[in-house]
C-alpha cells in the first residue's frame, strides 16, 4: 500500500481526520507521495471514489498520481475520482450541458482588438492608454484576482488611468457580451461558469485535495469554497508561490489557520531530492523572505561530491557558448540536464549556442506546437467548419490574405452577417440583394459616438480573375480590397462550399485545398525572406515540408476523435502543457516547477534580469523574484551552476551580479 512507503511525517498527514488540513511541503519532501497516500487512506476508509476531488496544477500531475494508485486499486474504482486541473474538471462538468467553444488567449486578443479599434481615446493625459493586448492581460488578471468592478481594479492599479477607466469598462463589457453571443470561452470564463453552476448544484464531495495550494488565486479559491465538501486537504509551500502575474495570492495559504479555526497544519521536513550544499544556497536566499509557517529541512541525500559553482563571464555570448561546451563535454545525460532562465531572450540565445554545437534541445515554457502559425490557422479553419459563426476564427483566417488584415476581415464578417440575415453561411452562398452590404462603422471617442463614412466599390471589378460562382459577390464591394485579396477570398469560398462526411475527410479536404496551399505558400515565403533576405526556391520548399510535417502531427492527434467539437476543445485544454524536442531541457522557471534534474544551470543572474526589476516595478515584488530563485535552485539533485555576465553583447549593456548571488554567499 502507498501508506507503507511514507515516512512518519507524511503518514501523519495522510491519516489526518476529515476537516481542514494544510500540509506545508517544501521542495523535494515528497508531497506527491503524501497526496497519493491520502487518497489511498480515504479509499481504505470506505469513502467512495466519486466523492473525492483532486485538483492539480497540471493534468500530467493528476495522471501520475492516479497511475501510482493503480498498483493497489482497480482502474474501475479510480476512474471515478474527479482528478485534473481546475480547467479540466470544469470542462468535464460543463461540456455535455453547455455549448462552449474554448479559445486561446492569442485568438481572443484578435476579437478584443476588433472592439478596441473602434474606440478613439481623446484628452490624453500624463499616461497613454493601454494597448489592446495589454488590456486583455489586465482583463484576465482582474477576473482571477479581484471581486469589485473592472473600473475600480484599473484605478487601484494605476490612478494615471482613471480618465480611461470608463472606456476600458465599456470595451470589457462589449468583449464579454460578444463572447457570450458566440459561445466563446476563455480559460477564465470556463472557471467562472463552473463556479456559478456548482453553487446551484447538489454535487457533494467527502474531500477536496488541492496540490500547489500556494499558487491558488481568488477565482480558483472561490471554486474550492463553493464546492460542497466535508473536508479539505491542501498541500503547498509558501516559498514556491510564483504565479502572482496570474493573480495567485500567497495570502490564501498564509491565512488558512485564520479562515478555518479548526485547521490542522502539518509540515514535511525531510528533503529527498537535493544535496546539502544545494539546499544550503537555496535556504540562505529564501530566508530573506518573511517566514509564514515555521519549517526546518532535514537533508537525507548523502552526496559528498556535489557541486555548487558560480560561473562568471565577460559577456552574455561567452556565457551561453561556454555553458553549451560544458554540457557537450559533461558525462551527465542531456535529458538529466536543465538550463533554467528568467527571461525569454536568454532562451533564444542559449538555444542557438546549443544547436550550434549539435546539442538537441527540449523546450518548455516557450512557444508550443499549437501556437505555430500554420497550426493555429489550420485549427481555426476546423473551428469555422464546426461553428460557422466563429468570428474570431473567420478574422484570423482571412487576415492572412494579401491586403486584408484584421480590420477588413472583421468588416467582411459583418457584411456576411448582413447579407445572410444573421447567418454567415447564407450570406456567403445565398446573399440577399441589398444596396449597402457594408454598414457605416460607429467610432467611439471617449464614449462619444460618430460615424465613419464607408464608400463602396463595384463588386464586379475582379470577375475576370475569380470563379463564376463567386463573381460579383457583394462582399467584394469593400473599397480596400485588392485583386490578390479577391482571389484569396475566392479560394476561401470554394473550400467552404464543400460538405465533408467525417473528421478524417475534412482534414484531407483542407490539406489538399487551394486555400490552404495559398496559406502554406505565403507562410513559407515570409519565413525564407526573414531568414535568408532573398527568397530561395529550395528554402521555400523546405519550409513547406516543415508545415506538412506539423499538419501531419495534428492529423494523427485527431484520429482518436469522431466529434470535431470534442477534438477542438481537447487540444485547446492540453496545448498549454505541451513541449517539443529531445535533449537538454531549456526551461522557464515557471515551467521547471515540479521537475528535478541531476545538473542544473541557472543563467543570467544579473541585476535587472534576475531579479527582473521591470516586473518588480510593475506589479511584482522582490519577494516573488526570490521565490523564483528558490524554485530554480531546488530543481537540482546533484550539481548546480549559477552564471552571470558583466556585459550584454547584443545590447551593449553593463551589469552587476544579482542580489541573490550575494544573499547566497557566492560573492562578497
Amino acid at each position: 500500500m502507498p501508506l507503507s512507503l511514507l515516512n512518519k511525517e507524511q503518514l501523519q498527514a495522510a491519516r489526518a481526520p476529515l476537516g481542514r488540513n494544510l500540509i506545508i511541503a517544501s521542495a523535494g519532501t515528497g508531497k506527491t507521495s503524501t497526496i497519493v497516500g491520502r487518497i489511498a487512506y480515504l479509499l481504505q476508509s470506505g469513502i467512495d471514489a466519486s466523492k473525492i476531488m483532486l485538483l492539480t496544477f497540471t493534468n500530467k500531475a493528476s495522471s501520475e498520481m492516479i497511475k501510482r494508485l493503480e498498483s493497489y486499486f482497480a482502474k474501475d474504482v479510480l476512474k471515478d475520482i474527479q482528478a485534473g486541473t481546475f480547467h479540466a474538471i470544469a470542462y468535464r462538468y460543463l461540456k455535455d450541458n453547455h455549448k462552449i467553444l474554448l479559445k486561446q488567449p492569442k485568438e481572443l486578443k484578435v476579437l478584443l482588438r476588433s472592439i478596441y479599434n473602434n474606440r478613439i481615446f481623446s484628452d490624453i493625459g500624463s499616461s497613454a492608454p493601454y494597448k489592446a493586448d495589454y488590456l486583455y492581460d489586465l482583463f484576465s488578471l482582474y477576473l482571477n484576482s479581484y471581486s469589485g468592478s473592472f473600473s475600480d481594479f484599473i484605478i487601484k492599479r494605476s490612478s494615471d488611468h482613471e480618465m480611461y477607466a470608463p472606456i476600458y469598462d465599456d470595451v470589457f463589457m462589449e468583449f464579454m457580451e460578444l463572447k457570450r453571443q458566440y459561445n466563446y470561452a476563455s480559460y477564465d470564463d470556463l472557471l467562472i461558469l463552473y463556479r456559478d453552476k456548482i453553487k446551484e448544484d447538489s454535487m457533494f464531495f467527502e474531500e477536496i485535495l488541492v496540490d500547489e495550494y500556494q499558487d491558488t488565486n481568488y477565482l480558483q479559491n472561490s471554486i474550492i469554497i463553493n464546492t460542497k465538501s466535508n473536508s479539505l486537504f491542501c498541500v503547498g509551500d509558501y516559498d514556491q508561490s510564483i504565479y502572482a502575474f496570474n493573480g495567485s495570492d500567497i495570502g490564501i495559504i498564509a491565512s488558512f489557520k485564520d479562515r478555518f479555526s479548526d485547521a490542522n497544519v502539518f509540515s514535511l521536513t525531510k528533503n529527498y531530492r537535493s544535496s546539502a550544499k544545494i539546499l544550503d544556497v537555496a535556504n540562505k536566499v529564501i530566508a530573506n523572505n518573511p517566514r509564514i509557517y515555521p519549517k526546518h529541512l532535514e537533508v537525507l541525500k548523502d552526496v559528498k561530491d556535489s557541486i555548487v559553482k558560480l560561473l562568471e563571464f565577460s559577456d552574455t555570448k561567452d556565457q551561453y557558448q561556454s555553458i553549451a561546451r560544458q554540457i557537450r563535454d559533461s558525462k551527465t545525460k542531456l535529458i538529466d540536464t536543465a538550463i533554467i532562465f528568467r527571461n525569454n531572450t536568454s532562451s533564444d540565445y542559449m538555444e542557438a549556442a546549443l544547436r550550434e554545437l549539435g546539442i538537441s534541445v527540449r523546450k518548455k515554457g516557450g512557444r508550443s506546437f499549437f501556437e505555430s502559425k500554420e497550426i493555429s490557422l489550420f485549427i481555426d479553419i476546423l473551428n469555422l467548419f464546426f461553428n460557422k459563426h466563429d468570428m474570431m476564427a473567420f478574422v484570423h483566417i482571412l487576415s492572412i490574405g494579401n491586403g486584408i488584415g484584421e480590420s477588413i476581415a472583421k468588416d467582411i464578417y459583418d457584411c456576411l452577417i448582413n447579407l445572410g440575415d444573421g447567418d454567415i453561411k447564407r450570406g456567403l452562398f445565398y446573399p440577399k440583394d441589398i444596396k449597402k452590404p457594408y454598414k457605416n462603422k460607429v467610432k467611439n471617442a471617449q464614449l462619444g459616438l460618430f460615424d465613419d463614412v464607408f464608400i463602396e466599390e463595384d463588386s464586379a471589378r475582379f470577375n475576370h480573375s475569380i470563379s463564376k460562382s463567386f463573381a460579383s459577390h457583394r462582399l467584394l464591394s469593400h473599397p480596400k480590397l485588392k485583386l490578390e485579396s479577391a482571389v484569396f477570398l475566392d479560394k476561401f469560398y470554394n473550400l467552404f462550399s464543400v460538405k465533408y462526411s467525417n473528421l478524417d475527410d475534412l482534414f484531407k479536404g483542407i490539406v489538399n485545398s487551394d486555400f490552404f496551399s495559398v496559406i502554406k505558400e505565403s507562410l513559407s515565403i515570409n519565413r525564407t525572406r526573414n531568414k535568408y533576405k532573398s527568397v530561395q526556391k529550395e528554402k521555400i520548399q523546405e519550409e513547406k515540408n516543415n508545415i506538412d510535417k506539423k499538419v501531419s502531427i495534428l492529423y494523427n492527434l485527431s484520429k482518436g476523435y469522431n466529434d470535431l467539437g470534442r477534438f477542438l476543445n481537447s487540444i485547446t485544454l492540453n496545448s498549454a502543457e505541451s513541449s517539443s524536442g529531445d535533449g537538454v531541457n531549456l526551461l522557464t522557471i515557471h515551467a521547471s516547477k515540479g521537475l528535478e534534474f541531476d545538473d542544473v544551470y541557472v543563467i543570467d543572474l544579473m541585476e535587472g534580469r534576475f531579479p527582473n526589476m521591470k516586473l518588480v516595478s510593475k506589479s511584482g515584488s522582490l519577494e516573488e523574484e526570490r521565490r523564483l530563485f528558490y524554485v530554480a535552485a531546488t530543481r537540482a539533485k546533484y550539481n548546480i551552476y549559477f552564471s552571470y555576465a558583466h556585459k550584454d553583447f547584443a545590447k551593449n549593456t553593463n551589469y552587476i551580479p544579482s542580489v541573490f548571488l550575494r544573499e547566497a554567499g557566492l560573492i562578497l
